[in-house]
């Protein structure tokens, strides 16, 4: 008996606009963006008699999340790569093969559609989107009263009525690096750590006076980037002093002394990845070290 050719594991790098989506993950009944590219997926290789790729995602966003940086993959069976290596008809078709795999799905969901397909290349050996990451980086925009306040960006900044104090927010923002327990900052989960290492937290102006935040991580539990943004928006406006937000950090307790930040104006913008020899290994050790389940990379 032939054994069965092993399937060809796919990255796909990818850009959605939260705002009308219910998250990442399928939900029945609700638009989600795995929903929604896994019934293009599902139509692309309708014909194949081969099981519907499904998805595996960096880092799963919560409702109104948006992201121009988002990794996942996916696993084709023979038959879906020979589809892929047939040209398709028809004017400005394009060449065929893994490379046209964006354009296919871009094809079906709408080319002006708010998700969409940057990139798809055969993956390295080991690579696996969620465990073999290394960090994510998020994005988080406000346009305070001093910002200018454009209507076409409104649907991922904060418009927020007062003008905030970008250095004390800074300075709170620092103060919360390394490894720490961010339980105070996390919506909890049961069977998840709330155990992070905050590598990159800071503050700074654009030309257009908006206040953007860049924060890294190796992972991120629910709603701990926005709940780090809140802590740095009451040390903004004066309600604590910068070194608070440790403070609560470190009391490991959910407080009411600042508010978690819609979802609206924070986007995930890049996942990084150790050198392609590594990559099996980083995803034995994300593994077995943290054994969390899906939901706790998300934000």
């Amino acid at each position: 008996m032939d054994t069965p050719e092993a399937p060809t594991r796919i990255r796909l790098d990818l850009a959605y606009d939260g705002t009308d989506f219910t998250g990442w993950a399928r939900q029945p009944g609700l638009r989600t963006v795995q929903g929604v590219l896994e019934e293009a997926l599902a139509t692309l290789f309708g014909r194949t008699g081969a099981e519907p790729p499904r998805l595996t995602v960096a880092g799963r966003t919560d409702v109104g999340v948006h992201a121009v940086g988002q990794v996942a993959h996916i696993d084709l069976a023979p038959a879906q790569l020979d589809q892929l290596e047939r040209r398709p008809r028809g004017r400005g078709a394009g060449a065929a093969g893994v490379g046209s795999l964006a354009r296919r799905i871009n094809g079906i969901v709408g080319q002006a559609a708010d998700v969409q397909i940057l990139r798809a290349s055969v993956a390295p050996a080991g690579f696996d989107a969620r465990f073999s990451a290394v960090w994510r980086r998020y994005e988080y925009r406000i346009a305070d009263a001093r910002a200018l306040r454009d209507p076409r960006t409104r649907a991922f900044t904060l418009w927020h009525p007062s003008e905030l104090d970008v250095e004390t927010m800074d300075a709170a923002a620092r103060s919360l690096l390394g490894l720490h327990d961010f339980a105070a900052y996390c919506r909890p989960r049961e069977g998840a750590t709330t155990i992070r290492t905050l590598q990159e937290f800071g503050w700074r102006r654009d030309d257009d006076g908006v206040l953007v935040a860049h924060v890294r991580a190796d992972a991120f539990c629910h709603s701990m980037v926005r709940a780090l943004v809140g802590a740095c928006v009451a040390a903004g406006e004066g309600r604590f002093a910068a070194d608070r937000a440790a403070g609560i950090r470190d009391e490991g307790r959910r407080t009411s002394e600042f508010i978690v930040m819609p979802a609206r104006g924070l986007t995930l913008v890049e996942v990084g990845y150790p050198a392609d020899a590594e990559l099996a290994s980083r995803a034995e050790q994300t593994r077995a070290k943290r054994g969390l389940p899906e939901d706790a990379l998300i934000d």
